[in-house]
Parts: C-alpha cells; sequence; structure tokens
C-alpha cells in the first residue's frame, strides 16, 4: 500500500540527518518509528488490562491500604 507522508520542513530535515547518521533510509528510519509506536500502544493496553484484573482480584487489600 502506497501512502504519502507530508512532514514540516522541520521534521524532514530532522528525519533526513538521523537516516543519513544512521546509514539508512529516510523510509526506514519512518517506518522504525511507526512500528515502535505501535507496539508502545499495544504494550499500555496490555498493562491496563493487567493492572484491571489484579485492582479486581486484590481489591479488599487496596482498599485496606487506602485507609
Amino acid at each position: 500500500m502506497a501512502m504519502n507522508l507530508r512532514l514540516s520542513d522541520e521534521l524532514q530535515e530532522a528525519l533526513r540527518a538521523r537516516a543519513e547518521e544512521e546509514g539508512r533510509s529516510m523510509h526506514a528510519v519512518a517506518l522504525l518509528a511507526i512500528e515502535r509506536y505501535l507496539d508502545e500502544g499495544s504494550d499500555r493496553e496490555a498493562v491496563r488490562k493487567l493492572g484491571a484484573k489484579y485492582a479486581t482480584r486484590h481489591a479488599e487489600l487496596l482498599r485496606r491500604l487506602g485507609e
């Protein structure tokens, strides 16, 4: 799938500089950034689910600790 990505001049220059530093293409650096962003969101959701699970399981203990 093709997609156009419009960047400000500042972002484009920063992306170009980072890609050059790493010896990679701007495309490769942008893809990695997107992948990391999406993984981070998945991690947050997993933590939220675990937090809700343990908050329910240990509700009485949490209530007592809050006193």
